[in-house]
């Protein structure tokens, strides 16, 4: 029979690994083929490639369940003989009302290697020996509610990305499991269901990493916890060390504040600026609120760790909003002291109730989520729909102006003197004041920042010249001026012809400052100095700036 692996991916840069495992399992059943597609895809266009196969297995997430059951049906009408299968964590738990839908036949539960071998193997008479198989006889929904783990070392010998055009992924993420499950019981994660880590061969897992890295550019790590085993983590980033490329970049989960002081060693003394990011969720800095959702966590000592790495690592940090036992004043607590660590990246996520875990069961909290997809939360004893509300609207200035890196240096600077949380927050709602939070210019987004500062805080001359130097530096070609910040042309001439690396009048500008920027830039720290900096512009890279006064090698 023809039988379709298939998925719906966010996006066209993203790549899944679970069919390109399964095909690469099962390559030997004759007319087994997968294929992606993105969620923006034509859907009708999606549903007439799949209508030709007999059985469609669907690989289903949180970010693509809706879209795929759409399309499943626009198959139906295209094919009424054809067969869904669904799997993935999202049909895993609490799959009754799906798989009573008429355009699905059968869903897999939890791991699929075994079940989906079986299903093919046992398709379509004797499907009843298939293992976590839910089907349907006539009106009857039967489960075969058997479990069989895997066993990683069948992974042995497999390269999943090896069916791939190598010039399709080598600008896309590529990603890679070296083990399954986690250590820790973190309530409103899925990974907290399998607390037994398992690990695939380490030589198998050194070959598709060498594909990887050979072949591709960003290299994602799916465990949930890559840094339990201190030998293993060392092992891996010496492999990595021995191995890369100029331009891959590698991305591991990391539960900081259990990092050993090894592994902190070793990447200090060995692993180069840029090569790693470390994605670390913190999720909330109240201890009552981490205890609830069975949760072990010592933010200082992740701080600390963070601290010591974050001049070499790239540091992604979560933090989730609407955990039980975590008022307003707490999340504000909790993004105040994260965002002084001033990571590259700091993700601000809202509680979902994902299927499968304990949070959905919490009732005394007064949670209230939203049915469909992402299940996110809506109202809590803790937290009211305005609140969260308000939240949202600081979750888009902070993903606007700092992840985005449109106004680091102002960020910094408010961090040290005001409230970060009452500016994003007020950021945000002015935001949404003037634009649509969906429809804005590149230059309304420094326009608002410098209208909030005049409006709210009017005083402050030295958040304007932040501002002044975030909007001038984040340009590649001179920008039109901003406010009145620009000094004359004839104040900069002589200054100007000193410079060898100024040769055009037309490609920069003078701004006045009262404070010391070399300082600041060196030091993260607040000096009172008047000094006139040159911006200037080559066309190619962002904008860089020479100080008035001798500085030697010193650009910004």
């Amino acid at each position: 029979m023809r039988t379709l692996l298939t998925t719906l991916n966010a996006k066209y840069i993203h790549t899944n690994l679970a069919i390109r495992l399964l095909y690469d399992l099962n390559k030997e059943f004759e007319g087994l083929e997968w294929k992606e597609f993105t969620i923006k895809e034509n859907r009708d266009d999606v549903a007439a490639f799949c209508a030709d196969f007999e059985v469609i297995a669907f690989s289903c997430y949180i970010w693509n369940i809706n879209q795929t059951l759409d399309v499943c049906q626009r198959i139906k009408l295209l094919n009424p003989n054809a067969k869904i299968l669904l799997g993935g964590p999202e049909v895993s738990y609490e799959w009754e009302d799906v798989i009573s839908l008429p355009h699905v036949d059968f869903i897999i539960t939890g791991e699929g290697e075994i079940p989906f071998r079986e299903f093919l193997s046992n398709y379509p008479d004797n499907l009843f020996l298939v293992p976590s198989l839910v089907r349907k006889e006539d009106v009857e929904i039967l489960y075969n509610s058997e479990t069989k783990n895997f066993d990683l070392n069948n992974f042995q010998g497999l390269m999943p990305y090896s069916f791939d055009d190598p010039e399709e992924i080598k600008n896309k993420v590529l990603y890679i499991e070296t083990s399954r499950g986690c250590p820790y019981k973190c309530e409103f994660c899925l990974a907290s269901l399998d607390n037994k880590v398992r690990y695939l061969p380490m030589d198998t897992i050194k070959e598709t990493l060498l594909y990887m890295m050979q072949h591709g550019k960003v290299i994602k790590f799916l465990d949930r916890t890559f840094n339990i085993k201190k030998t293993f983590t060392i092992e891996i980033f010496q492999f990595i060390l021995d191995n890369y490329r100029p331009g891959n970049v590698f991305q591991f989960e990391i539960t900081a504040d259990i990092v050993h002081p090894e592994i902190v060693a070793f990447v200090r003394e060995k692993v180069p600026k840029g090569l790693f990011r470390f994605e670390i969720g913190i999720q909330t800095v109240n201890q009552k609120a981490n205890l609830e959702v069975q949760r072990k966590q010592n933010f200082y000592k992740t701080a600390a760790v963070v601290k010591q790495l974050d001049d070499i690592i790239e540091m992604h940090l979560d933090l989730i909003v609407g955990l039980p036992f975590d008022y307003w004043e707490d999340v504000k607590f909790s993004i105040e002291e994260v965002f002084k660590l001033y990571p590259p990246e700091l993700q601000l996520g809202f509680l979902k109730f994902l299927k499968g875990t304990p949070m959905r069961d919490k009732e005394q909290h007064g949670f209230v989520f939203d049915p469909e997809p992402p299940y996110q939360l809506i109202e809590s004893k803790y937290l009211s729909k305005e609140e969260l509300a308000d939240i949202v609207k600081l979750e888009h200035a902070l993903e606007v102006y700092w992840n985005k890196k449109r106004a680091e240096q102002t960020l910094r600077y408010v961090a040290q003197k005001y409230s970060i949380f009452d500016f994003l927050l007020g950021l945000g709602s002015f935001f949404g004041e003037k634009r649509d939070y969906h429809k804005y210019t590149l230059r309304d987004i420094f326009d608002i920042l410098l209208e909030f500062a005049v409006k709210y805080y009017p005083q402050d001359e030295i958040l304007k010249q932040f501002i002044a130097i975030d909007y001038y530096l984040y340009h590649k070609v001179r920008p039109k001026p901003l406010g009145n910040f620009e000094l004359d042309k004839g104040q900069l001439l002589d200054f100007a012809r000193a410079e060898e690396m100024v040769r055009n009048s037309k490609r920069y500008i003078g701004l006045k400052f009262s404070f010391d920027v070399d300082y600041w830039f060196k030091n993260n720290i607040l000096e009172l100095d008047e000094g006139i900096w040159l911006i200037v512009y080559n066309g190619q890279d962002r904008a860089y700036m020479i100080p008035n006064k001798p500085l030697i090698g010193k650009t910004y």
